[in-house]
């Protein structure tokens, strides 16, 4: 009688569809053209974003989700004062069209959460629709007394609490706290030519 041996074979590995990780330089072309093809052109023009001009992002929380090499996700939480309370504000999450059924969305939400909360962040705000963040928490209950400069819709201005009270009192306009964005220095040729210009 001939036994026959089974071979064990080792699981096929499958690459995940995406990795979540810290933005890059090399990324702020592909984010801003990510950014353009979700939310148009006067995407400048928004409340939200006229809180984060000129403004950094909080150290370290700046994501990007890629795909095969290619950037298609990405999310940013900005330094703010909630009505005299510390805060970040999140803006913009943005996922391209094509990998909107990988969960691109929820995995860079719960990174960002989970970075924050592990610097100590106290809360987090984001103006967006209520039905998709409340799985996340979010919700317009510690939010109701604060403001932003310029319109938006107060059922769409949602608020988490990473400690709690955090937010206990927040009352009026949310304003820009974070550090100054650092223009990118000019090469010397770039200095020369607009002088002699």
């Amino acid at each position: 009688m001939t036994a026959f041996r089974s071979r064990t074979t080792a699981p096929l590995r499958t690459a995940a569809p995406f990795v979540i990780r810290a933005e890059r330089a090399s990324d702020v072309p592909a984010r801003e053209a990510l950014l353009d093809a979700c939310f148009g052109d006067n995407r400048h023009e928004r409340t939200c974003q006229r809180l984060r001009d000129g403004r950094a992002p909080a150290a370290g929380l700046a994501l990007s989700a890629v795909r095969s090499g290619t950037l298609v996700g990405t999310l940013r939480l900005w330094h703010v004062s909630a009505g005299g309370r510390d805060a970040l504000m999140l803006g913009p999450l943005a996922v391209a069209a094509d990998a909107r059924s990988l969960g691109v969305g929820a995995a860079l939400m719960n990174a960002a959460l989970m970075i924050a909360a592990s610097r100590g962040h106290g809360a987090v705000i984001l103006l967006g629709d209520a039905p998709y963040y409340a799985r996340f928490g979010f919700s317009v209950e510690t939010t109701s007394e604060l403001e932003l400069p310029g319109a938006f819709e107060h059922a769409r201005l949602l608020g988490l609490e990473l400690v709690a009270g955090a937010l206990d009192g927040a009352c009026g306009m949310i304003l820009a706290t974070g550090a100054r964005e650092r223009k990118a220095r000019r090469s010397r040729k770039e200095r020369m030519v607009s002088c002699a210009a």
